[in-house]
């Protein structure tokens, strides 16, 4: 064991470094307590440099509030990007995953198209302390319910198995929206990559949070380590393979039957890695 470590301490750093970025950031972090040689290696800015998306200057431009770029190392930067961060105009939050490194979005309810969003009658728009966002939309009442969010296949990590989710709530006042299953789709290009059926509420919450799923069709659960009190719908999830052509992906929820719905409170749809 000792002749195995002097040997890999004797390596070039560089070496080293280009060894240790095939593994994860949390590896890194472990390795760079084994030795001083390997501390050195696993905090260098050539390999926290790796971990970080290639676009990362231009998603840090694009910062609601200034993100100073001198921090003390790669490794600094990577880990505030891992912490959300608002972007355009504060409409859309980013996010690295600090286990992987990998990225994931979360489009506001002013970034989506929602029909009959712009008309009063049928939607509000307001904030709420709860939100991360300036603003979130809630229902007031529709037949025709229609979501959709769209991102750029080049925006996110190649070769990833992703995610996408409705992220929203119920007023006190909500209705109708149990009556019927929605349809939700995912779309890449022209191809429909994931298609099937959600409700948007469960009356019974506590059933809703043990089963996730009202008669085999999913209901919306509560958001893992969010204290807010926001649900999450799964859209579906598709494959963001590696190269090839820059793509649009499409989410969509849509229920266009003829019976009234309310009260649903829409903060965003995020798009953020699965765990396989």
């Amino acid at each position: 064991m000792g002749t195995s470590s002097t040997n890999f301490d004797s390596l070039p750093e560089e070496c080293v470094s280009t060894i240790i970025s095939f593994t994860s950031p949390p590896d890194a972090c472990r390795f760079s307590m084994v030795s001083t040689a390997l501390r050195s290696a696993s905090d260098s800015d050539m390999l926290w440099l790796t971990f970080l998306p290639s676009d990362y200057l231009s998603i840090v431009s694009r910062s609601l509030t200034p993100l100073d770029l001198e921090f003390s190392s790669s490794k600094s930067l990577f880990y505030a990007l891992s912490r959300p961060l608002l972007l355009d105009e504060g409409n859309v939050s980013f996010k690295l995953d600090k286990f992987s490194g990998k990225k994931s979005y979360i489009l506001s309810a002013r970034e989506l198209f929602i029909e009959w969003s712009t008309d009063p009658m049928y939607w509000s728009w307001r904030s709420m302390p709860e939100s991360r966002f300036k603003e979130v939309a809630e229902l007031r009442t529709v037949s025709w319910l229609e979501i959709e969010g769209k991102i750029r296949s080049k925006d996110l990590t190649e070769n990833t198995l992703y995610g996408s989710y409705l992220i929203m709530r119920v007023s006190h006042r909500g209705y109708g929206l149990d009556s019927v299953p929605c349809e939700v789709t995912v779309t890449i290009g022209n191809r429909v990559v994931k298609s099937g059926k959600a409700y948007l509420w469960q009356k019974d919450e506590k059933k809703g949070i043990k089963e996730n799923s009202l008669n085999g069709v999913p209901v919306p659960y509560r958001r893992e380590d969010d204290d807010n009190g926001w649900m999450e719908l799964e859209i579906g999830e598709f494959f963001n393979s590696d190269g090839g052509d820059d793509e649009e992906i499409k989410m969509k929820v849509m229920e266009i039957g003829y019976h009234l719905k309310g009260g649903l409170i829409v903060e965003g749809i995020e798009v953020r890695p699965k765990q396989v």
